[in-house]
């Protein structure tokens, strides 16, 4: 007996166009997602000890600055 891969099923679909409604709504998802992520992540940056800022080579006053950028810039 053989088993379907996951990744079978994802590449059927992936050669399959989405309905318009589906396109939208995954589009929309998809910024969402983006828009936590960048929510999430420059939260956390803020919140970061100096010597691990070091790590990453930026300053407190660089972490600060991207920690206060909007959500939904780049």
């Amino acid at each position: 007996m053989t088993q379907a891969h996951p990744n079978d099923a994802l590449g059927y679909l992936s050669r399959r166009p989405l309905p318009p409604i589906s396109a939208v709504a995954l589009r929309f998802v998809v910024v969402l997602t983006k828009w936590d992520e960048r929510r999430r992540t420059r939260r956390s940056l803020g919140t970061l000890d100096p010597h691990l800022l070091q790590d990453i080579g930026l300053t407190k006053g660089e972490a600060r600055l991207e920690a206060e950028r909007p959500f939904w810039k780049d």
